[in-house]
């Protein structure tokens, strides 16, 4: 594609040199620069791409975009390379991925789900009920891609970067799908990962303390504000009415078309008599002038939130009452309450729950209808928030009848120290807990202590595969692991 409509849609660019040359592609690893490609300097939180200009030119860039911040005269480049000045490389790196594969989100209908817990969830809801009405349907998330009943890649992170997002869409709109239905998280937002997308429709699934740390946000109101970067980018909006930082985006953001969904408030999809029960949730609702009792296979009142969001977005797309009720009654979404089978007859369950709020509700939804004890098996992750951990303790130790504490992704921070931060929370409870650093011992300890009537909840990993220490992620699938305890006993 010729470099100046590769450039479409940037403003205020700089720059010199012929912009009627053929690029291959785009790319901001000069690692990955061939001949005839244009390299994007990014600055990271580790590396800034601004030092690897040289790199990228001798494996090939005809054209190189650095920002305004850059000192133009030492980079020395030769005057056969396109040289341009943007004032926000991520930005201009995403409108670039989007014009070199055509603007391939233009061509399905594109639905984003932000919020601090539920994305996932709703994302399948979406996705199941819409495959009953005939779809073909894109998913995109933390877990997983996937064009139809074929998963695409394993996902390392909830919003993939810009240039993947992009082949991704080109991907999907290649093998004609009719909807993409995609997780946006707040960081893909603060750094324009999704910019220049084309989004149909987005939800805003709720609003908690999350993702406060040195490589994610500063602050809630950083955290906040990137969230609502989504909802300049479309007028369709679906927000939850029982989530005051949510329905205030009304008052925010002008001139949009908003529906609402609810339980507590007064809401366009209304959830009444709420039943929760170990196998799943169901309740009420009028659609379409009638009232209609909804079975989601789902347990805990979040899952009602997650449900009204997926059919307020599924009635918009054409789905019926009929795709609606069979799509939520048969949903299975990998690590969110998800039930280990085992020969001992023990009720284990993994979940994703990472937060102080998802965590609670989990608790709170699993206490609801266990007979026996609730086991709490959990711990935080390293180089994150630190200020959830003592917080997260002491919600397990109000509402679970024993928790233990353990190991989570400790990245390059001292496991035991993270324990000992969540240990200080637990203390303020009259919880009954045990500190165990290993979480393969400390899954096998929740084994042997749990009976029949009891439930034992794995908090935090849900459908990660892996444990990651000092940079390396090892292999930790806690079903694998869960089966191995268990018939070793």
């Amino acid at each position: 594609m010729e470099l100046r409509k590769v450039l479409n849609g940037i403003d205020n660019l700089k720059g010199k040199g012929n912009l009627e040359i053929d690029i291959n592609k785009v790319e901001k690893d000069s690692r990955l620069i061939k001949q005839g490609d244009l390299f994007v300097a990014i600055r990271g939180f580790e590396t800034d791409g601004h030092d690897y200009i040289e790199t990228a030119i001798k494996n090939g860039a005809v054209a190189v975009i650095v920002d305004t911040n850059c000192d133009i005269k030492k980079l020395n480049i030769p005057e056969n390379v396109a040289l341009l000045v943007a004032d926000n490389t991520r930005k201009a790196l995403a409108i670039c991925a989007c014009n070199i594969n055509n603007n391939p989100s233009r061509k399905f209908k594109l639905i984003g789900i932000t919020g601090t817990k539920g994305k996932t969830t709703t994302t399948f809801m979406i996705k199941s009920i819409l495959e009953k009405a005939g779809q073909k349907v894109g998913l995109i998330g933390s877990i997983a891609t996937y064009i139809g009943k074929e998963k695409i890649q394993d996902n390392d992170r909830t919003t993939p970067e810009s240039i993947d997002l992009q082949k991704l869409f080109a991907k999907m709109a290649k093998e004609e799908v009719d909807t993409v239905v995609m997780e946006v998280s707040s960081q893909s937002l603060k750094l324009d990962r999704v910019t220049g997308s084309d989004f149909d429709l987005v939800v805003f699934t709720n609003f908690s303390k999350d993702h406060i740390s040195e490589k994610e946000h500063t602050d809630m109101e950083d955290y906040y504000n990137s969230k609502l970067k989504l909802f300049s980018m479309c007028k369709n909006v679906i927000l939850n009415a029982d989530d005051y930082n949510v329905i205030k985006v009304k008052k925010l953001i002008k001139d949009l078309d908003i529906k609402t969904y609810g339980i507590d408030n007064s809401a366009d999809f209304l959830a009444k008599d709420v039943t929760v029960q170990n196998s799943g949730v169901d309740f009420k609702i009028r659609l379409n002038n009638k009232n209609e009792i909804i079975k989601v296979a789902i347990s805990g009142r979040f899952s009602v939130y997650n449900a009204l969001a997926a059919i307020a977005v599924t009635q918009k797309l054409g789905a019926s009452v009929d795709n609606i009720k069979e799509g939520l009654l048969e949903i299975v979404v990998p690590g969110r309450s998800e039930l280990v089978s085992n020969d001992r007859g023990l009720t284990i369950m993994i979940d994703y729950a990472h937060s102080p709020e998802s965590l609670e509700n989990i608790l709170k939804a699993t206490k609801s209808y266990t007979k026996g004890k609730v086991i709490s098996v959990f711990g935080c992750g390293g180089n994150r928030d630190n200020t959830k951990r003592p917080i997260m303790g002491e919600i397990s130790g109000k509402l679970a009848d024993y928790t233990i504490i353990t190991s989570d992704n400790p990245r390059f921070e001292d496991p035991e120290s993270i324990v000992k931060e969540i240990e200080v929370g637990i203390k303020k409870t009259n919880g009954k807990y045990e500190c165990i650093i290993d979480r393969i011992e400390a899954i096998k300890r929740a084994i042997k202590i749990a009976t029949k009537r009891d439930v034992i909840i794995l908090a935090g990993k849900g459908h990660e595969p892996y444990q990651e220490i000092k940079g390396e992620k090892h292999p930790f699938d806690e079903r694998e692991i869960v089966k191995s305890i268990i018939k070793e006993m």
